[in-house]
């Protein structure tokens, strides 16, 4: 008998071991390497998964279980491979009659289930994460073998389901882990009464293996149902809401299965309860708290503060983000909105509010759906109107967009006459001789001397002085989140020196919550707009100035003053393009862009829509202001430049034109700045043209019919595509008749 046995034993005698006691003793060896193996890989596991909760919990230590506890074995209440009870038998079971032998083997099966080696059956060494398997004597009787083999299913699975609970007891496999191990130990120890009232019956001598094997039957389903979880939770690796989710799907997957489904759902119930607590404290409260990193939400470090500070700065949609392996499956459609409302209710919670949803209700797990949906969606429209309210109502936000639009978007114009007036001395030095401070004393006065004085948050208008021009801050802005924004970053300011009209910009303090909405981001384009609008308004007071100065020509003879007839033209036509393009973006841009986003606002639901609608206004003013498109500002730059040095050269002369020499050289130069604005702008018509027709922006056709009212530009255009067809067209000999000139190309121009 002793050479069947797997009792961990090692001979006393000198005598020579047989072959079979040596490979028994290295089986017995192997399983306790074997057993030491997998203590070390779990003890493995538990180490990442603490040190992973350590790190996200900012040092704060979790809870763990002594080292005796895992160096215990006897704890677990598993099978103990090499210690069994004695095999050590005056006779072997075969020569035993049939009733004893079914009597010896019903004791050991009632040890087995219990998970303690018997003396005719004992357990395997288990490798890794296998079924535990089971050495049964081979000398007993045939028919009673068949029916052990029957009945050993029921003590493997029970020996899967011990080994998880023990294992997922632990603390670093999370409270949804620990919630499902703790409804499975309830449903073990039913199993183990169970045991108990049938070893009863075998002491009172009325359990045969037949009996055992009917009693045996329902808790067969049971155990073997648990088992079957426990593999797919440790083959899953799960934790949380991945555990969530496979106990869900498993429910479905037993639909016509009622005992089966009814047992699925009492232990998705059981484990879903720690983290609907969670869940509850996200959506009613915008707490989280989830030191075990079983959540769908997962909360970031960052600093609100650099909301206003980084261009990049992606604080609303990265604090607090969705892990979708979180996410059970029964949430899934769900996870949005619940994002969402704990955002909501977490931002009115930093503002030193204490929110809780008056319409909070236990959420239960349940298959049906819907009862989830309600609870969410009446949290979710109530935290969205608790920090629309906030802030709209207390923190005043469209009041604040209206006071950023009379500033940026140039909407207070007694305020910019005075400001302009006080600063242009200062702002035509080059930007490093300018002195900040002395501009926010001139931002002061203009403030107090105009209706602005009005405006209740006219104190957090700053002064800002860009370190390079607006084509340049557009190309950096283009450039995030592409190839070149490190080579834009990395890159010179400018190369050339800025003047301070060229550099000067407002800037705006926003404090929280309301940097949410007019973020870093929001104020870099508004200062865009800005610095386009305010060179544009420079430009046509230069132009204005031009005007006036040039009244003293009246004075001249008639030979002198004729000489002048060119310049005031072209001085008239610059003045026309300026106050065209300032009419357009402020009057067919802006207002109607601006009205309709207070409509919207007013209509909004939640703070995304907020966002989404201010986002927007942004985007379409940048593109039809042409500050989306490097090309378009570039020849809107260079005609700008050529106003600016015509103004320049008109204020020098000083002296009437009398000389003939005097005369052809200022002809000569009138000429010359004719040609180039003439050039440009037929460049921009004709650009214009092009991009509001292939990119469908037909708002730029009234950019087009407002600086070509007569068709003059028109013709011109029409002529130089002409001339240009000819230059390119090959010269192909025609046997008979004339050649016939290809049409010339038509700009698209919308009659005023």
């Amino acid at each position: 008998m002793a050479s069947s046995t797997t009792t961990f034993s090692v001979p006393t005698t000198a005598s020579k071991m047989s072959m079979q006691e040596l490979e028994e003793l290295r089986k017995q060896l192997g399983s306790v390497t074997t057993g030491s193996t997998l203590q070390q890989s779990l003890e493995l596991t538990r180490k990442m998964l603490r040190d992973k909760q350590n790190k996200k919990n900012s040092g704060q230590h979790l809870p763990v279980f002594p080292a005796w506890v895992y160096e215990r074995p006897t704890l677990i209440g598993d099978f103990l491979v090499g210690s069994g009870l004695s095999t050590d038998t005056t006779l072997p079971i075969g020569a035993l009659p049939l009733a004893s032998q079914e009597s010896a083997v019903v004791e050991d099966l009632l040890y087995v289930l219990v998970g303690v080696d018997g003396r005719y059956i004992t357990a395997q060494p288990l490798t890794g994460r296998q079924n535990r398997t089971f050495l049964v004597d081979p000398n007993l009787d045939l028919s009673i073998r068949e029916l052990v083999n029957r009945i050993l299913p029921v003590a493997a699975s029970y020996s899967t389901v011990t080994r998880f609970i023990e294992e997922k007891s632990s603390f670093e496999y999370g409270q949804v882990n620990h919630a499902l191990a703790a409804a499975m130990r309830t449903l073990v120890k039913e199993y183990l009464i169970l045991v108990t009232q049938l070893e009863q019956l075998h002491r009172q001598g009325l359990l045969s293996l037949q009996k055992l094997w009917f009693y045996i039957q329902p808790a067969m389903r049971t155990v073997d149902i648990l088992a079957s979880l426990a593999t797919s939770v440790d083959k899953g690796e799960c934790v949380g809401g991945s555990t969530l989710s496979l106990l869900h799907d498993r429910s479905f997957n037993y639909t016509g299965d009622s005992q089966a489904q009814e047992l699925c759902l009492y232990l998705t119930k059981a484990a879903s309860a720690p983290y609907f607590e969670v869940l509850e404290k996200w959506i009613y409260r915008g707490i989280i708290h989830d030191p075990y990193s079983e959540f769908m939400v997962e909360e970031h470090e960052l600093r609100k503060e650099k909301i206003q500070e980084d261009y990049n700065d992606k604080y609303w949609d990265q604090r607090y983000t969705v892990v979708q392996q979180q996410i059970p499956s029964f949430l899934q459609k769900m996870a949005g909105k619940i994002l969402s409302t704990g955002k909501y209710l977490n931002v009115v919670r930093e503002c030193g509010h204490d929110v809780t949803c008056p319409v909070a209700k236990e959420i239960i797990y349940t298959l049906k759906e819907r009862a989830y949906v309600e609870q969410i969606e009446k949290a979710f429209n109530y935290a969205s109107k608790v920090l629309l309210d906030f802030l709209m109502e207390e923190k005043e936000l469209v009041a604040h967009l209206r006071s950023i639009k009379r500033y940026f978007l140039m909407d207070q114009g007694d305020f910019f006459v005075h400001f302009m007036d006080l600063t242009e001395e200062e702002l035509r030095k080059p930007v490093e001789d300018i002195t900040p401070t002395r501009l926010e004393a001139l931002l002061e006065l203009a403030l107090r001397m105009s209706t602005a004085n009005t405006d209740p948050f006219k104190d957090d208008l700053k002064i800002d002085l860009m370190p390079h021009d607006l084509i340049t801050q557009l190309l950096r802005v283009l450039a995030i989140e592409t190839k070149q924004e490190k080579a834009m970053t990395h890159a010179d300011p400018t190369e050339l020196t800025l003047s301070g009209l060229e550099a000067f910009s407002f800037d705006y303090i926003v404090k929280w919550p309301l940097s949410l909405i007019i973020n870093r981001k929001a104020l870099t384009r508004y200062q865009m707009l800005f610095r386009h609008m305010f060179y544009c308004k420079h430009v046509e007071r230069q132009l204005c100035s031009v005007w006036i100065s040039n009244k003293t020509a009246k004075q001249y003879s008639l030979h002198s003053a004729k000489w002048f007839a060119g310049a005031f033209t072209l001085r008239q036509r610059m003045l026309n393009f300026v106050q065209n393009i300032q009419y357009y973006m402020m009057f067919e841009v802006m207002e109607p862009t601006w009205h309709i986003l207070e409509k919207n606002l007013k209509s909004a639901s939640n703070i995304d829509d907020v966002l989404g609608h201010h986002t927007s206004f942004l985007d379409n003013c940048l593109k039809d202001c042409m500050l989306t498109n490097p090309e378009l500002l570039k020849v809107f730059s260079k005609l700008m430049s050529v106003c600016v040095m015509f103004t320049n050269c008109m204020q020098h002369l000083a002296e009437p034109v009398d000389t003939p020499q005097m005369a052809s050289g200022f002809e000569a130069t009138i000429n010359n700045f004719d040609k180039n604005f003439s050039a440009h702008l037929l460049d921009l018509l004709a650009r214009l043209s092009v991009y509001s027709t292939s990119d469908c922006e037909h708002g730029m056709a009234s950019v087009i019919s407002r600086l070509d009212f007569n068709g003059f530009y028109t013709e011109r255009l029409e002529r130089l595509s002409a001339e240009r067809s000819q230059k390119t067209a090959p010269q192909i000999p025609v046997p008979r008749g004339p050649p016939t000139p290809a049409p010339a190309p038509r700009v698209a121009v919308t009659a005023q």
